[in-house]
């Protein structure tokens, strides 16, 4: 994208025109009911994320009067987590809230819209997504299977992981079985690991029996009560792998657009309040918790720079390969990496500047 490109915010233009005109309000709302189903691909109930559509789903249910009424299934419930897209896809629900990321099996290109390593932070993706293009960019890919997205939350930047080894050198995850998911994965696999995709739900389990020997999460306040401290004696930073990772809530297309107007608009009000609301839920608990782990005797260790150097070139590696034979997917990382090398200028006359005296 140019200098100077920046598209409008794709949100709230249903009711709003924009020649400068003010808006005609149409035939008064139905006052049909709309049953509606959502999936997730996070435990029921689950800290911030999973209550993230519940809320959601509440909010809808009392701004349309009871018209739109959403009953939340967790990963499981209804349909297992990682079935949670083809099932909206499908019409067994109408709603899914989870991270592109965990359908890179259906569509490889879909992982640029929740995180790419050494990628946007969390500011520069929600900037991206809703004045950059990348949100029509998500919407054209998603189209083809009768799906429409929303970017429905942040977790901001992530740690590193936890692991029962040190990490002193790239040799080090040679061999490691470790969990993580999208692009991150990838690396892992060219670095001389296993990547392996786990539901949140069964992360612990499978740390504490060694069939992983190494997981990311997402940061201290969910990572403290999932209870990785007692079981893992490292915890490391920065995450490398998912600076600013986007959650998203997707819909069915067909069952979107038979709303009426002022319910669509209230579908896409509310998503984007928990855009912002699930990330500063995340800021303000993982300081929090960071803390309070620390008091408890975690070992916070930072991956040395030679390790981070070598885990970008293997990025790079991976993001090549991923869009070498697919052209659409050549034109969403067309438009991440100008929008990203735009971003990075800002970032640092500003942001970066000012780091040295925070």
């Amino acid at each position: 994208m140019a200098v100077g490109a920046i598209a409008s915010a794709p949100f709230f233009t249903s009711c709003i025109p924009d020649n400068g005109e003010t808006a005609t309000l149409g035939a008064p709302p139905t006052q049909k009911v709309y049953n509606w189903k959502a999936v997730t691909t996070w435990p029921p109930n689950f800290p911030v994320l999973g209550e993230a559509m519940v809320n959601i789903a509440k909010e809808l249910e009392v701004m349309s009067s009871g018209r739109l009424k959403i009953k939340v299934y967790g990963a499981g419930e209804l349909v297992p987590a990682f079935e949670a897209f083809d099932a909206v896809a499908q019409g067994v629900a109408q709603i899914c809230h989870g991270a592109s990321y965990y359908w890179a099996g259906n569509i490889p290109a879909a992982v640029f819209f929740a995180s790419v390593p050494f990628g946007l932070n969390a500011q520069q993706m929600n900037s991206w997504l809703l004045y950059g293009g990348g949100l029509e960019l998500w919407r054209e890919l998603y189209d083809q299977f009768g799906l429409i997205p929303f970017p429905a939350g942040n977790t901001g930047v992530q740690m590193g992981g936890w692991f029962n080894k040190e990490i002193n050198s790239i040799e080090d995850f040679k061999g490691l079985k470790m969990r993580i998911p999208g692009l991150g994965g990838k690396v892992i696999n060219k670095a001389g690991g296993s990547a392996i995709t786990v539901a949140g739900g069964e992360i612990y389990t499978n740390l504490e029996r060694g069939n992983i020997d190494a997981t990311e999460w997402i940061g201290p306040y969910h990572d403290y009560k999932m209870g990785f401290h007692k079981i893992a004696k490292y915890y490391y930073y920065p995450g490398w792998h998912e600076p600013g990772t986007t959650l998203e809530m997707f819909l069915n297309k067909e069952a979107y657009e038979e709303l009426p107007a002022d319910l669509q608009e209230m579908v896409e009000s509310v998503t984007l309040k928990y855009n912002h609301l699930v990330l500063s839920e995340f800021e303000a608990k993982n300081n929090a918790f960071l803390e309070k782990m620390m008091d408890e005797g975690v070992q916070l260790k930072e991956f040395p720079k030679s390790v981070l150097d070598s885990l970008k070139k293997y990025s790079t590696e991976v993001i090549e390969e991923l869009i070498e034979d697919d052209e659409f997917g050549q034109r969403i990382y067309a438009s991440f990496k100008a929008f990203k090398e735009e971003s990075n200028s800002w970032n640092k006359t500003t942001e970066g500047a000012m780091a040295p005296y925070l």
